[in-house]
């Protein structure tokens, strides 16, 4: 993660900028961002002033030519509200930052086989960091899996790869071939089987699916953990200690 070292900038007024510590102003560090936001298939969530959003995923970031281009679906109900203003606002999480950054020109783009929405870079981008909610990708050789009855068929048994998980919720990957889920279902009973010895029950409310690169052939289903008793939160914050500890060492080699 890039370090703002900028002092307090003055407004045109002459007042402190209290955000200026939170920003990121250097082209060349905004666009090194937006590639984390890319390789990491992070979802990205819109929102305008007159109510329209939408999540998405950063598919292309050109530097050279300043623009970013995202993954879109043309069916989505938001899409044509979005691109009609003049300006959206995104938000995404890396790990435990939130990144904030606004967006205009927002076009969308009619490919043969798929579309696209794509915009300028931003001028800025704002780095929060998060409190109590530390997010962290699962390690991928310890297979870490949610196993479900899907909501609309309950006679299909899923096992679907978690992403990365928090202790407020989880990112599973839905791959093509499976009946899409709609957003806002309640999905009981799911089990997550995060490694040998990390595994618990819970219910899982999702709240955006969104489109990752057109090679990953699936979607990202971004859910909230719910009901989940002390003991299955105290063996998932086990879990995210470790993970983040594992990850840590694993950058230092």
């Amino acid at each position: 993660m890039f370090q703002d070292t900028q002092p307090a900038a003055l407004s045109p007024q002459g007042a402190i900028d209290t955000m200026a510590d939170f920003r990121i102003d250097s082209p060349r560090e905004v666009g090194a961002v937006m590639r984390q936001l890319m390789d990491a298939a992070t979802p990205v969530h819109f929102s305008t002033d007159a109510g329209a959003a939408l999540s998405t995923v950063l598919w292309t970031v050109d530097t050279t030519a300043r623009r970013l281009v995202f993954a879109a679906d043309a069916r989505h109900p938001q899409l044509p509200a979005l691109v009609e203003c003049p300006e959206a606002t995104a938000v995404a999480y890396l790990d435990a930052v939130k990144l904030q950054f606004d967006l205009h020109g927002l076009l969308l783009v009619h490919g043969s086989q798929q579309c696209t929405l794509q915009a300028g870079m931003p001028a800025h981008v704002y780095r929060f960091q998060r409190r109590g909610a530390y997010r962290v990708r699962t390690l991928e050789h310890t297979e870490p899996t949610a196993r479900l009855r899907h909501p609309a068929l309950p006679d299909m048994a899923l096992a679907l790869r978690v992403l990365d998980v928090s202790m407020g919720g989880c990112a599973l990957f839905m791959p093509d071939d499976v009946p899409p889920i709609q957003p806002g279902l309640d999905m009981a009973g799911v089990v997550l089987e995060l490694d040998a010895d990390t595994r618990l029950a819970a219910t899982l409310r999702l709240h955006h699916v969104t489109h990752v690169q057109p090679q990953s052939r699936g979607s990202r289903l971004g859910c909230e953990l719910m009901h989940m008793d002390p003991m299955a939160q105290r063996t998932l914050q086990r879990y995210i200690d470790q993970t983040q500890k594992r990850r840590r060492l694993l950058t230092l080699r």
